[in-house]
């Protein structure tokens, strides 16, 4: 004799994924392998009473019976045996979205777009994002090159997450930490009549013709780099501009001009220059990560240092 439901469900209500619990499904999966109310609600973990209600209501909310129950057997009618493929599809399907949605909160899977300045890699940028994309293998990481100006005016549109840049100016929403500080060189021909100086100053080379980055690439960088010069009273006279560092350093060396560079950017410098440590200021070029001033992202957080360093507001380090 039937059990329960002596009668189809009625209606045509229309059944909506909202209508039915995970819950729900889970139970009608064990109790479509097991086809024992005992089993299944013990391999559960629930009472066989708070079972059997899971089921009622899935029957209710789908308005059709998945099982045919009597005293003796539990079986699937056409409608379960239909359910039972799909209801597995569900639940798979949902523990690996639900997985998925985890990893991004936590910043283990995603996209993260970094921008940064060339003249930042070999101060371990590359390093640092080799790194990131080893502890973190399922976040697609984007690499943009640019000028510093450029790099700030597009984080803070939100175009890219982070950027690694050098000397940025102010932007208004972005916070920066400095994470490296060098000291600068001049950089000269080798057939230069100061080549084979030990030391420079700025007043050694102020009236030296000079190859440089366009002022547009970074204001402040710009005056940072030719602060020697100006402490001391003179005024770099730029007869060519070049928005590479190698591309810089060659020009330099065929004898078109010098230059002030950071340190790290005469590491790959050609053999035709020769790169003279500045004496008599206290000028530096500092590198900077750059994030959006209300950033709470777990991925992009997880690039950043550790809190407690120098974190300023718009790219100007605090005294």
């Amino acid at each position: 004799m039937d059990l329960e439901h002596r009668d189809e469900p009625r209606g045509g209500r229309r059944v909506e994924a909202g209508d039915i619990q995970l819950r729900h499904l889970r139970s009608f999966v064990e109790l479509a392998a097991e086809l024992h109310f005992g089993r299944a609600a013990e391999a559960l973990g629930i009472a066989q009473p708070a079972l059997s209600g899971h089921i009622r209501k899935l029957e209710a909310d789908l308005e059709t019976r998945l099982f045919h129950r009597t005293s003796r057997s539990v079986e699937l009618t056409p409608a379960g045996i239909v359910l039972r493929e799909r209801a597995k599809m569900i639940l798979l399907q949902t523990t690996r979205d639900l997985a998925e949605v985890r990893s991004v909160g936590r910043g283990q899977s995603g996209a993260l777009h970094v921008g940064f300045a060339s003249s930042t890699l070999p101060l371990g940028l590359a390093d640092q994002i080799q790194r990131y994309r080893l502890d973190y293998p399922n976040v697609r990481v984007h690499l943009h090159e640019g000028f510093t100006s450029h790099l700030m005016w597009i984080l803070a549109r939100g175009e890219i997450d982070a950027a690694f840049v050098r000397d940025p100016d102010p932007s208004p929403g972005v916070l920066t930490e400095a994470i490296a500080t060098e000291p600068f060189r001049v950089v000269l021909p080798l057939n230069h009549p100061l080549a084979g100086s030990e030391t420079l100053t700025g007043g050694d080379i102020g009236d030296e013709p000079f190859i440089f980055y366009p002022e547009s690439a970074g204001a402040r960088a710009y005056r940072t780099n030719l602060t020697p010069v100006t402490e001391a009273g003179k005024h770099a006279d730029v007869i060519q501009e070049a928005s590479h560092w190698a591309t810089i350093m060659h020009l330099v060396g065929v004898g078109l001009g010098i230059t002030i560079a950071p340190l790290s950017a005469t590491y790959a410098a050609p053999p035709t220059i020769r790169a003279i440590p500045l004496t008599n200021t206290s000028a530096r070029s500092t590198v900077y990560v750059a994030w959006r001033e209300h950033e709470d992202r777990t991925i992009v957080q997880n690039l950043l240092p550790a809190r407690g360093s120098t974190t300023v507001k718009g790219g100007t380090p605090k005294p």
